[in-house]
């Protein structure tokens, strides 16, 4: 629960001391939580075996040589408690502390966030987890989040102010005076680079962030792509005159050739950003969890060639693999999947020439599955009328996974196939909460970075649903 306490400073001796004693109770804090109800990571089995302190990768920043932990935490999807109100949910403050203590612990020191994440609460409940440490313990990242103003018939001036408010609050939240790595967010989208234009120089934006760099309240400035790849390369083809220090581009085993919608292939985007030496910071690593918990069969797969490593493990080490990527973010909601990807990357051991021909195999085999691309960003919500659009999409992929979403009644597993879709479609997801509740009004389709049609998706998981339960055979 969002407590805005005065923050309680606490030096390294004291807080190591603390957390020694107490990891213990933090797990117990946090036992409470299923991951097996993360629409973003899914049935991950952790590794067993101590978590590593002390062996954390970490990657230099070229510019100023800061060491930066290639474990990165994305602070989208922090854990949430009923709000005392009765109105939804709150951020839970006490368990993001125990979250964030416990990655400071083990080297994790790069935390990401946005004004739009967790419904605008995780910016302040991330200033207020990391204000109990030493500032110079961690790089902070956000992003100016004004494609959301876009549309919405302000004039430049107004979209300039309004985007100034959001880039001030922003340092009020987060509860410094300064942002190690700031990002022109989800760039490419929307009409692709019209929006661009739009957002950063008609309303000359961009001439701001260049004068906040030089005055140093931003320490590193880049942006985040998603999309229409013009966007990107235009914003390259002023690298001399911008002189990015980092981009933040959608990178893992599937998207790294087989990139969905209107996003581009990861290969090309890195080579691009490679080529004209700008550290990488990837974002998907899991794709929305959907590499977090693969079908049986790839499954099995990965786990002959490393027993002991978690399915995700594969996608982590796969992003981290390339020497250009200065920080690999994961949504890390549970304390399970810290401690998991922290074994991944304390330290990290890149894929060798045969794993990521695997992994390439595993990528070709996935794109033969009907799921949907969706990466649980919630960038869709909230849906006004209702839907909880991110579970209806993870069950579903999740089904498919697991093989539970039988192609024909007449196939020999279709009752129980048939009976696990529609028990755990329920328990999942709140009747009013489902697919047969869009009316395709597609005010979330602009906002979706993997370009879904949503309501076409709603539409066609509906009659999935409506068949099973006409059709007990």
């Amino acid at each position: 629960m969002q407590k805005m306490n005065k923050p309680k400073y606490i030096d390294r001796r004291s807080f190591l001391k603390r957390l020694g004693i107490g990891a213990a109770a933090t797990t117990t804090v946090l036992a409470g939580c299923d991951s097996k109800n993360n629409p973003v990571t899914g049935d991950l089995t952790a590794a067993r075996g101590e978590v590593p302190v002390g062996k954390m990768t970490y990657r230099a920043n070229p510019k100023s040589g800061e060491k930066v932990s290639l474990l990165g935490y994305g602070c989208m999807r922090w854990p949430t408690v009923p709000n005392p109100a009765g109105d939804g949910e709150v951020i839970d403050q006490e368990a993001v502390n125990s979250l964030v203590d416990y990655a400071l612990a083990h080297g994790i020191n790069y935390f990401d966030t946005a004004p739009p994440y967790c419904r605008g609460l995780s910016e302040k409940a991330t200033g207020t987890a990391l204000k109990r440490h030493p500032r110079d313990s961690y790089y902070i990242a956000t992003k100016m989040s004004n494609h959301r103003l876009v549309g919405k018939g302000l004039s430049p001036k107004e979209l300039y102010d309004a985007s100034i408010e959001m880039y001030r609050n922003s340092f009020r939240d987060l509860q410094t005076d300064y942002i190690d790595y700031y990002l022109m967010h989800i760039v490419g989208m929307g009409e692709g680079l019209p929006t661009l234009m739009e957002r950063f120089f008609d309303n000359n934006l961009m001439d701001f962030l260049l004068k906040e760099r030089e005055a140093g309240r931003i320490r590193n400035l880049g942006f985040s792509y998603h999309g229409d790849v013009r966007a990107f390369d235009y914003l390259l083809s002023r690298h001399d005159e911008f002189h990015w220090d980092f981009v933040q581009i959608q990178l893992n085993y599937v998207d790294y050739r087989h990139a969905s919608g209107i996003n581009y292939n990861a290969d090309y985007l890195y080579s691009e950003l490679d080529k004209r030496n700008i550290p990488v910071v990837v974002m998907e690593p899991l794709l929305g969890g959907r590499l977090a918990g693969l079908s049986d069969y790839l499954n099995t797969r990965l786990k002959q060639r490393r027993p002991d490593d978690s399915i995700a493990s594969w996608a982590f080490r796969f992003a981290g693999s390339f020497p250009r990527v200065l920080t690999v973010l994961s949504g890390m909601t549970y304390m399970e999947h810290l401690q998991d990807n922290i074994r991944t990357f304390a330290p990290l051991v890149p894929c060798t020439a045969d794993e990521l021909a695997l992994l390439e195999d595993t990528a070709q085999i996935m794109l033969k599955y009907e799921s949907v691309p969706c990466t649980a960003c919630q960038y869709c919500m909230p849906c006004p009328y209702g839907l909880d659009i991110p579970a209806i999409f993870a069950h579903y992929n999740k089904c498919i996974n697991e093989g539970n979403v039988p192609a024909s009644s007449q196939s020999e597993d279709y009752r129980r196939a048939r009976r696990a879709f529609l028990i755990g479609y329920d328990r999942g997801v709140p009747r009013l909460r489902q697919a047969n509740h869009c009316v395709g009004c597609k005010k979330c389709v602009p906002h979706c970075p993997q370009s879904i049609d949503i309501p076409a998706q709603m539409e066609r998981i509906d009659n999935f649903v409506e068949q099973l339960k006409q059709n007990p055979a």
